[in-house]
C-alpha cells in the first residue's frame, strides 16, 4: 500500500520480518555448519568479549569457516544479533498461570527475578534491547506472558502499559547498573566482594566522604547481607515488593477518581 505522499511505506527493519528462502547446503559449504550452531557461538562471544568486540569476522574463526560462510546463513551482523537476543530470552523460565497455589503476585515476582537474571547474566542483552523491535518467539512469548499477569492483577487497561514500566523498567535499570559493575571486576580481574572492599577502604577517611561512608556503611548494617550478591539480593526483592505493593494500591484507582488532573 502507497504511502500518502507516494513514497512506498518501508517496514520495520527485522529479521522476523525478512524475506529468506528456506535454506538448503551448497556442496561448497562446511558440513554440520547451522545456524543453530552459529548463533550459540555468537551468543558465547558475546558473553565471552562484549558487544564492542564481536565482528563476523571474529565469529567465522571461533567457528573455524570464512565469514562469507557465516553470510550465507544471515543477511547482516544486525540480524545475527537479533537472533542471539532472542534466543538467550528464551532462557527466562515463564510461569506456571496455570498454578492454583500461585497469584500474580507471585508471577510477577517470578517474571521480573528471569529478566534480571537474563541482564546479569548476559550484560550485552541491555544494549540490544532498545535497539531491536523485539518479536522473535521467546521475546514475544515473555512480553504475552508480562502482559497476561499484569492484566490479572487488577489494573484497569488504562494502568497496564504504566504497571509493566514500573515493574520492568525498574529490573532494566537495577540490573544493568548489577552487569555493568560485575564486568568492571572481572576487567579488574578480582571477585566482586573484593573490589567492593577496595572501593570502600579507598574512601575512607577522606573527609570529603565522611558523610556518606558513614550513612552508607549504617544502611548497610541494617539491611544486612555478608556478600555484595546478598545485599543486592535484599533491595531487589525489597524493591520489587514496594512495585507491587504500589499496584494493590493503585490497581482501578484511574475509575475510582474519574477524568481530570491527577
Amino acid at each position: 500500500m502507497a504511502a500518502t505522499d507516494g513514497r512506498a511505506r518501508k517496514r520495520p527493519n527485522s529479521v522476523w520480518l525478512a524475506d529468506r528462502p528456506p535454506l538448503k547446503r551448497k556442496a561448497d559449504q562446511p558440513a554440520g555448519l547451522d545456524l543453530d550452531k552459529i548463533v550459540a557461538a555468537t551468543v558465547r562471544l558475546l558473553d565471552a568479549e562484549g558487544l564492542a568486540k564481536f565482528s563476523m569476522r571474529r565469529l567465522a574463526a571461533e567457528l573455524g569457516v570464512t565469514a562469507m560462510s557465516v553470510y550465507w546463513y544471515v543477511d547482516t551482523k544486525d540480524d545475527l544479533l537479533e537472533l542471539a537476543l532472542d534466543s538467550v530470552m528464551g532462557e527466562m523460565r515463564l510461569p506456571d498461570e496455570a498454578d492454583a497455589d500461585r497469584d500474580w503476585r507471585d508471577h510477577l515476582r517470578g517474571l521480573a527475578h528471569a529478566y534480571r537474571g537474563l541482564l546479569t547474566g548476559h550484560t550485552w542483552v541491555a544494549r540490544l534491547l532498545g535497539t531491536y523491535i523485539n518479536i522473535g518467539p521467546h521475546s514475544t512469548a515473555f512480553s504475552n506472558a508480562s502482559m497476561r499477569v499484569m492484566k490479572s492483577s487488577g489494573l484497569t487497561l488504562e494502568q497496564i502499559t504504566g504497571g509493566l514500566s514500573a515493574v520492568f523498567q525498574f529490573v532494566y535499570g537495577f540490573a544493568t547498573i548489577e552487569g555493568l559493575f560485575n564486568a568492571r571486576c572481572a576487567e579488574a580481574g578480582m571477585p566482586v566482594d573484593e573490589y567492593f572492599q577496595q572501593v570502600m577502604a579507598a574512601v575512607e577517611g577522606l573527609p570529603e566522604f565522611a558523610e556518606t561512608l558513614e550513612n552508607s556503611t549504617k544502611v548497610m548494617e541494617a539491611r544486612g547481607g555478608a556478600t555484595v550478591q546478598e545485599m543486592r539480593d535484599r533491595d531487589f526483592a525489597f524493591a520489587l515488593d514496594l512495585q507491587i505493593a504500589g499496584i494493590e494500591a493503585l490497581r482501578g484507582s484511574a475509575d475510582e477518581r474519574g477524568p481530570g488532573p491527577r
